[in-house]
């Protein structure tokens, strides 16, 4: 394996590991602060990070800036949103490990929408990955209640918001510079979680100082906005130019392992045997992916070919 393929998928599963690190934080921050509203303050704060590290270390980008980048940068932004929104709002009727499994169902769509979409066809060995992380992520998160209920549709259209915003960040991650591509589509969902923040919820609590410096809050917006948000999802759009949208997908498998673990540690909540099992599945998953395929014998008549 190419080591600049090594170097992303390492940098995709350190992604993965600050996302699941998050969780905790994010969940006890949105008990003071709406959703939307969290996320409106939270991909402002990154688009401003980004935004200015371009205007002073990468001016040379904006010569790319134009109606092709800003069209592919929103699209990418739109899906995204969809994830996020869907996602907070399926929570409000369904349960936090339910919503992890049904958003982990991306890694089965990924390989499905980039068949269709992209004519892409997943190997033997990332279907058979996929499917061992599949199970995995039921052991993970669903072995209390597997009755469905209006929010887990909710939480599945999140899956495919974040299915295609793997997905096309891959198909125009090559085209486009990383940086300016990752402040329009971080800019897009600041923009629409405000809108939405404005419309549906008290968005003048993320305005008032006693909310935004409230200790959880704060310090919840400072981790996500720069780590969880402005490096990590320019990490993504820089290194998964270098992999595959299949690959991704089940090395985002794992934030709900990292979430598991993090809460372990720091929530000091207790995993079942289920849930161990889960975990293992997820990441022996993700490795036989990885396997190299065993090339076919050639026949003598092939061999004689080749030689000629």
């Amino acid at each position: 394996m190419k080591k600049s393929v090594l170097f992303a998928d390492a940098s995709l599963l350190l992604i993965a590991f600050i996302w699941g690190a998050t969780f905790v934080l994010v969940q006890n921050a949105i008990a003071f602060l709406e959703p939307f509203s969290f996320n409106g303050v939270r991909f402002s704060i990154a688009a401003i990070l980004l935004g200015s590290w371009l205007l002073v270390f990468e001016r040379k980008q904006l010569k790319h800036f134009n109606k092709k980048l800003i069209i592919s940068g929103i699209i990418i932004g739109i899906f995204l949103f969809i994830g996020y929104a869907f996602q907070t709002l399926g929570l409000l009727f369904t349960s936090s490990s339910k919503a992890g499994f049904i958003t982990g169902l991306s890694v089965v769509l990924v390989p499905l929408f980039s068949f269709f979409l992209l004519k892409i066809k997943p190997g033997r060995n990332a279907i058979i990955g996929v499917s061992i992380a599949t199970c995995g992520l039921y052991l993970l998160t669903m072995t209390d209640s597997v009755s469905l209920n209006i929010g887990d549709g909710y939480v599945f259209i999140c899956a495919i918001g974040f299915a295609m915003h793997i997905i096309l960040t891959g198909k125009y991650s090559s085209k486009f510079p990383s940086l300016l591509l990752t402040v329009v589509q971080i800019l897009t969902v600041a923009v629409l979680s405000i809108v939405f923040a404005y419309l549906t919820e008290d968005w003048k609590q993320a305005v008032r100082p006693e909310v935004i410096l409230q200790g959880k809050v704060l310090s919840a917006l400072i981790i996500t906005s720069v780590f969880a948000t402005a490096l990590a999802f320019f990490a993504q759009t820089s290194f998964q130019k270098y992999t595959t949208p299949t690959r991704v997908a089940l090395i985002f498998a794992t934030e709900p392992v990292f979430a598991a673990g993090t809460a372990y540690i720091w929530a000091h909540e207790r995993l079942s045997y289920s849930a161990i099992i889960g975990c293992i599945l997820i990441f022996a998953g993700m490795i036989f992916a990885e396997l190299p395929r065993k090339k076919k014998k050639l026949s003598m008549k092939e061999e004689h070919n080749e030689a000629v």
